[in-house]
C-alpha cells in the first residue's frame, strides 16, 4: 500500500470549495459547548477522598464497617466509569480498599467483601471486552473536516462500532450534526454512562462483532492493530458498495484508503470507501 500524503487544514478547505467535490459544502456545526474533564489524577483522588468521607461516616454514625465499605467502594465506582484508560480504572477503583487493608482499620471485615472493587471492575469491563480496544476516548475535534472528504446522503445512519463512553459519537455528530448516531458496547454500566452523555444516540449494548454493519452508511472505529483485519473481513463481507469505513489511528490491512485525514496534533484517520 502506497503512502498518502496528509491534508492540512488548507488544503482540505480548498478540497472543500472544489466545485466537483461532492462533499464541498460543509454541514453547520453543533453548538453545543466542549465537555471538560478533570485532570489525571485529579479524579482518582477525588474518588479516595469521597469513598473515604463515606467510610468514616458511615462507621462514626453506628452503620457496620462492612457496610460502610461496600458504600465506599461504590461511590469509588462512580468515578472509575469514567476513567480513560484501563489502569486509570483499576487505580481509581482500588485506592481506597488497598489503603483500608494497608491502615489496618478493616479488620473483622468478611474477606468476601473485599472482591467487590474486582465484581465492579468486572461489570464496567467484562473479560471479554479486553481483546478489544481499551478505553480510549475520540478526541473532541479528532475528525474534524472528516465532512469534506466523505459524501454522506441527508439523515445517514453512522456506527461507532465499540462505543465505550460516547466520545466517538460526539466527534461524529459534530461532523455530521443531521446524521442518525447509533453506537454499540459490551460493557452494560459504560453503555449505561454513553446514553447519558450521549442522549440523541442509539446506543445499545451487545457485541459490535456480531451486530450487523449492513445497514449503516458509515462504520467508524478506534480499536487495536490486532482487531484491524477481523474490521476489514467484516465490512466487506457486510457493508454494501457506496458505505464508509472510518478507523482513527490505524489503518485497513487489505484494504487501499480513499484519503487519510491528518489534523494537527492529532491522530491519522483512514477512510476507506466500500466498493
Amino acid at each position: 500500500m502506497s503512502a498518502l500524503p496528509d491534508l492540512s487544514r488548507r488544503q482540505k478547505r480548498r478540497l472543500a470549495r472544489h466545485p466537483e467535490h461532492p462533499g464541498g459544502a460543509r454541514e453547520a456545526r453543533s453548538s453545543a459547548p466542549p465537555r471538560r474533564t478533570l485532570p489525571w489524577p485529579l479524579p482518582a483522588l477525588l474518588a479516595w477522598a469521597l469513598a473515604w468521607s463515606l467510610w468514616i461516616t458511615a462507621t462514626s454514625n453506628g452503620l457496620p464497617a462492612a457496610a460502610g465499605f461496600v458504600l465506599a467502594t461504590l461511590s469509588a465506582g462512580l468515578f472509575a466509569i469514567g476513567a480513560r484508560t484501563r489502569w486509570r480504572l483499576l487505580m481509581t477503583l482500588g485506592g481506597f480498599p488497598l489503603s483500608l487493608a494497608l491502615s489496618g482499620l478493616a479488620q473483622g471485615m468478611a474477606a468476601a467483601l473485599w472482591l467487590l472493587p474486582l465484581a465492579l471492575l468486572a461489570a464496567a469491563y467484562p473479560l471479554r471486552a479486553w481483546r478489544d480496544a481499551p478505553l480510549f476516548p475520540t478526541e473532541a475535534d479528532a475528525l474534524e473536516g472528516l465532512e469534506t472528504l466523505v459524501p454522506l446522503p441527508p439523515m445517514a445512519r453512522v456506527l461507532d462500532a465499540g462505543c465505550g463512553l460516547g466520545h466517538g459519537l460526539q466527534a461524529l455528530q459534530k461532523v455530521w450534526p443531521d446524521a442518525r448516531m447509533e453506537g454499540i458496547e459490551w460493557s452494560w454500566p459504560i453503555r449505561l454512562a454513553a446514553g447519558l452523555r450521549c442522549p440523541w444516540a442509539r446506543i445499545r449494548q451487545g457485541d459490535m462483532w456480531a451486530a450487523s454493519w449492513a445497514e449503516h452508511d458509515l462504520v467508524y472505529l478506534f480499536q487495536r492493530p490486532e482487531s484491524m483485519n477481523r474490521a476489514a473481513e467484516k465490512a466487506l463481507a457486510e457493508m454494501r458498495p457506496g458505505s464508509w469505513l472510518v478507523s482513527l489511528e490505524f489503518d485497513v490491512p487489505g484494504m487501499r484508503p480513499h484519503v487519510r485525514l491528518q489534523n494537527e496534533g492529532h491522530r491519522p484517520v483512514w477512510i476507506y470507501a466500500i466498493r
